[in-house]
Formats: structure tokens, C-alpha cells, sequence
């Protein structure tokens, strides 16, 4: 298979941002690895493959549970860009959702 021919990437479920629901950000907040990860892309956009942990004996299986409930959660939005996926902060839903949350949370 020709590298132009090689498959998309997968389109991940995002919740749309009238479907956020506080217990399950404040769940996804509650680690202390995912808190971290929302702090490197509360910066701006990252590559997934940047994103790191302090930790850096986290299994790689581990990093994509946390960014699976961040993103189901709807804390981060992770998106096909090329052959990787980016990392953004759903910072408007957020704000729009459950204002002043993400101020807090990051200051602390």
C-alpha cells in the first residue's frame, strides 16, 4: 500500500457542548496525570505524540486512557492532523458550560 493510499485517521467522539456534564469534567479534572495534561494544552494546541507525563514510565496504554476520558468528558478535543492527532483545550465549551471552572482548576 502507497503511503497516499494509507487510511484516514479515526474521527474520535467529541460531546457536543450542550451535552457536557459537570460531574464527569470534575471526574476527568480529578487526576492528577489528566490535570497535568490539561495544563500542557491549556498553552495551546500540542501534538499528542508531545504530550507528555512527569511520570515517564506511564505505559503509553495508560497516557490513552487519561486522554480518552478527558476527550469523552469533553475537557480536550483530539483530532486527526497528517499521520498524527492534535490536542486542544474545549476551552469556550467549557467556559460556556460551567463559567469560570477552567480559571479555577488551572490556578490551582
Amino acid at each position: 500500500m502507497a503511503s497516499s493510499d494509507a487510511p484516514a485517521p479515526l474521527e474520535l467522539f467529541h460531546p457536543d457542548r450542550e451535552d457536557l456534564v459537570l460531574t464527569d469534567v470534575l471526574f476527568a479534572l480529578s487526576d492528577p496525570a489528566r490535570l497535568e495534561i490539561v495544563r500542557q494544552v491549556a498553552g495551546g494546541t500540542i501534538e499528542m505524540a508531545n504530550c507528555h507525563l512527569q511520570n515517564p514510565s506511564v505505559p503509553k496504554s495508560t497516557k490513552s486512557h487519561h486522554m480518552k476520558v478527558l476527550r469523552e468528558a469533553g475537557v480536550l478535543r483530539n483530532e486527526p492532523v497528517g499521520r498524527g492527532r492534535v490536542l486542544s483545550l474545549r476551552h469556550d465549551d467549557l467556559e460556556a458550560r460551567f463559567p469560570g471552572l477552567l480559571r479555577v482548576v488551572l490556578e490551582s
